[in-house]
């Protein structure tokens, strides 16, 4: 079969023969590839630069991590694969797939779950949000980010504020749900400043972070305590586009009613994850099909994987692989 297939650790996927996957038990069973979604997760994990790869060694692989096709009967699935998915055919855990909805396009159906997974799972099981808190997404001009804008709605949020620096997308997030924009642009002193002032007016419940760094550095001390009783705050970090490293005053804990907690791979309890394949993500489908949610894709062929590989794709898109 054809596939996508890094052949030497940290170079790029070509387009190339590979085996067909081999079924080794009744667990598993084959699909017929049809989409794949291109994450950063894929890309450090072909680079053998993600930490779930540090002790793997490195040989010849199928790129992805999850993907859409159909089973032998014709239908529709989302699945995930520790064997690669970027290729015409995949193996999949049958614990590890979930139905697609017969109105909802492939393309969309790939791109989607890796922009739920972060914001869905942070919101519901590491903040526990409930209906009518104030939730601010930092960074939410990237694909991620727009989609959690439009899940904290969908999770019952009364106010979404959203930080980011490109400034023709962080307005569009108006349309997508956001109440209010903090550019990541301002010094400083005046971003501390404003979101001291949005949080004193409406007490910020929910920090969904998907950058870290420097940004969150300036979040903490813009809701640092003075000692006296101080609103619960519920950080959860989801990336770290601007540093995986910050710098944190101890006074800031011991003052401030904050907590801090990350959402990522390794973070879920497997009760948790059966609840993203069982509920989350087949809700999130059916709120796609209906028309409130949506994400952007760019779609590529699987023969051109390696001219885009290394491309940036405009206007905040996901790249999606068409098999």
């Amino acid at each position: 079969m054809k596939a996508a297939v890094v052949f030497e650790k940290g170079g790029i996927p070509q387009y190339a023969d590979f085996p067909d996957p081999i079924i080794n038990n009744d667990n598993e069973t084959l699909i017929s590839v049809k989409a794949a979604s291109i994450k950063h997760l894929d890309r450090a994990r072909a680079s053998g630069k993600h930490y779930s790869t540090e002790n793997e060694k490195h040989q010849p692989k199928i790129v992805g991590s999850d993907g859409v096709g159909v089973l032998e009967d014709g239908t529709k699935v989302y699945f995930f694969s520790k064997k690669g998915t970027v290729a015409e055919k995949a193996a999949a855990d049958k614990k590890m797939i979930v139905p697609i909805p017969e109105e909802l396009d492939f393309s969309t159906a790939a791109a989607l779950p890796n922009a739920i997974m972060g914001s869905a799972m942070g919101l519901r099981f590491k903040a526990g949000l409930k209906a009518g808190e104030t939730v601010l997404i930092n960074g939410a001009t990237g694909i991620t980010g727009k989609v959690a804008v439009q899940i904290a709605k969908l999770y019952g949020a009364k106010k979404v504020i959203v930080t980011g620096r490109n400034e023709d997308v962080l307005k569009s997030l108006y349309d997508l749900g956001a109440d209010e924009i903090i550019s990541l642009n301002e010094n400083d002193e005046d971003f501390k400043q404003k979101v001291k002032e949005v949080h004193a007016q409406t007490p910020i419940d929910v920090i969904l972070d998907y950058i870290w760094g420097h940004s969150v550095e300036l979040l903490l001390y813009a809701l640092k305590g003075d000692g006296t009783f101080s609103h619960k705050t519920r950080l959860v970090s989801v990336g770290g586009m601007s540093g995986d490293v910050i710098q944190l005053s101890s006074q800031i804990l011991r003052g401030t009613d904050i907590q801090i907690s990350g959402s990522g791979l390794g973070s879920w309890t497997q009760e948790e994850l059966q609840q993203l394949l069982s509920m989350i993500i087949p809700e999130m489908f059916q709120a796609a099909v209906e028309g409130r949610l949506q994400i952007e894709t760019e779609n590529i062929y699987l023969k051109d994987i390696e001219t885009v590989w290394e491309s940036e794709i405009q206007n905040r898109k996901r790249l999606v692989v068409l098999i």
